[in-house]
C-alpha cells in the first residue's frame, strides 16, 4: 500500500534524511518519498507489518507534526 502523509517543519536535507531513515527503519516499510516542498511524504509499505498509526508516530518522535 502506498500513502501521502503531511508534514509540518521539514525545511532541509537534515529534516528529509530524518523521517526517510525513521521510516525505513519500521519492518514493513519498503520505499520513503520526502517532498520538502510539497510538506509531504509517500511511503509504500506493508499493512500486515505496518501501521499507519506507527507510521506517523514515528515522524513524530522526530519533532515533526502529521496533519
Amino acid at each position: 500500500m502506498t500513502l501521502t502523509l503531511h508534514v509540518q517543519g521539514m525545511t532541509c536535507g537534515h529534516c528529509k534524511a530524518a523521517v526517510t531513515n525513521t521510516l525505513q527503519q519500521l519492518d514493513g516499510v519498503r520505499r520513503v518519498d520526502v517532498h520538502l516542498e510539497q510538506g509531504t511524504v509517500d511511503v509504500e509499505y506493508d499493512e500486515a507489518k505496518v501501521t499507519v498509526d506507527q507510521l506517523k508516530a514515528a515522524i513524530e518522535d522526530q519533532g515533526y507534526d502529521v496533519v
